[in-house]
């Protein structure tokens, strides 16, 4: 299998591989020793695509190469998800698209795949995407992981409600919906038995979870809870209980929805990493407002305040979008202030992507590419600025790492693959916490 895009898409791939091993197969690392290829696609942005469907065609080139003769082609993910009908026309060399909803079926379909004639599947494998996904994974449902021994990824919800203008998650995995806190808490302990030092949450909306939930239970006459965020709150308190040494991060909250009741209790809870990832987009109130955003500048300012004095040596990552259509320069300066400003931690830029079926795709005033070339390296070379202060700011600490390799490690304000390391001048073991102290820096990494 071959695996692309966001850690929700990783832990589809886990899913997939956990059904076909429930299936009695097996899962090898050779390409050429497979009966069945798949690709799990991602359709987030334009280069995500082309990455999807590059890996596609290098896929059904490698099964000229194959051991083993009649080796199948299956596409799942995002991109499937969505253009399976366009894709289907145009990459008939694939055996079959699945969708979101049939990733626990993975080892049925391959089953279904490998028993078909040569001219391909009895029924239509259109019909195995369902247009308007409503799955959502269990905490007994099978998986096969994919990340190091002592990191995880557990998907606490999954869809989205927003309405982002450049966005079309929603329409690719359909409406938020929360596991049930039970499930959740099961998965949690289970991945603690197994050694797991840290779980990271995750969804498209994380600081959404169990809203909806609520919504169900009080009815439809009933006012939704207005503590928002008080659901996660509760989960938290719940997971902080949960015997053994390890960390819990959040990834992808959503401005909207944070609270100070969220806050108080990640200040609270010592086994969630003082880490906050909170994707903003932009900052300017006009901005904001053409991408559908659902709150405001004074809002996020004031959010950020209180994240940094309600949870002290907290790390906020971000994410921005520069190159939106009708962003003047001014209104991009107003962005590079209030990098400059707040001086986050961690912190990414995305270049607009015009999004088929996106209202910002029909906006007009779309923002030359060289512009959006442009307005991107002037956001990194001030980010990379500050981090290399942030960095510095940091010689001489004591800090608890988790052991990535004999000589990396991270810290509390990295998450995996996206973020900084630790370099180590000495060996440690690999998927323990360690006490180091820092003594210098290179980039974005430190020495310790």
């Amino acid at each position: 299998m071959i695996s692309l895009g966001c850690a929700k898409n990783l832990v589809d791939a886990e899913i997939m591989l956990g059904s076909v091993l429930e299936h009695g197969m097996q899962v090898t690392s050779e390409a050429e020793d497979a009966d069945v290829l798949v690709v799990n696609t991602c359709a987030f942005i334009d280069t995500a695509k082309e990455e999807s469907i590059d890996a596609i065609l290098d896929a059904h080139q490698q099964r000229g190469l194959a051991k083993r003769p009649g080796q199948k082609l299956i596409v799942s993910g995002c991109m499937s998800q969505r253009f399976s009908k366009e894709l289907r026309e145009q990459l008939p060399e694939v055996d079959a698209f699945i969708g979101l909803d049939q990733v626990k079926d993975l080892g049925t379909i391959a089953r279904r795949v490998l028993d078909a004639p040569p001219s391909g599947l009895e029924a239509d494998p259109l019909d195995l995407v369902t247009r308007k996904p409503v799955y959502i994974p269990n905490y007994d449902t099978p998986r096969f992981r994919l990340t190091p021994t002592h990191s995880a990824y557990l998907k606490i919800a999954e869809g989205c409600n927003h309405p982002c203008s450049f966005c079309v998650i929603p329409q690719m995995r359909g409406r938020h919906r929360s596991r049930l806190p039970a499930s959740v808490l099961s998965e949690v302990r289970s991945l603690v038995a197994e050694g797991v030092k840290e779980i990271n949450l995750i969804s498209q909306d994380t600081t959404y979870y169990g809203m909806d939930l609520w919504a169900e239970k009080a009815g439809p006459r009933q006012p939704v809870d207005s503590s928002r965020g008080l659901t996660l709150s509760a989960l938290l308190r719940e997971i902080e209980e949960v015997p053994g040494e390890f960390w819990v991060r959040l990834l992808y909250t959503h401005p909207a929805h944070w609270s100070d009741e969220l806050i108080k209790t990640i200040a609270e809870c010592s086994k969630v990493a003082r880490y906050i990832d909170m994707p903003l987009q932009h900052i300017h109130e006009a901005m904001l407002g053409r991408m559908r955003r659902e709150t405001s500048k004074q809002h996020i300012e004031d959010l950020v305040v209180a994240l940094r004095s309600g949870i002290p040596g907290v790390a906020l990552r971000t994410t921005f979008i520069v190159g939106f259509p009708g962003e003047t320069e001014e209104e991009f300066e107003t962005l590079l202030d209030f990098i400059r400003r707040v001086r986050f931690e961690r912190l990414g830029i995305f270049k607009y992507s015009q999004e088929e079926g996106s209202r910002a795709a029909k906006m007009p005033d779309q923002v030359p590419t060289r512009v959006k070339n442009a307005r991107y390296r002037n956001a990194m070379l001030l980010q990379q600025q500050i981090a290399r202060e942030i960095a510095q700011e940091r010689v001489g600490r004591e800090l608890k790492l988790l052991v990535e390799q004999p000589l990396l490690a991270r810290s509390e304000a990295d998450a995996p693959d996206v973020d900084a390391t630790v370099i180590l001048s000495e060996p440690a073991p690999v998927g323990e916490f360690i006490t180091r102290r820092i003594i210098g820096s290179r980039g974005y990494d430190l020495l310790a």
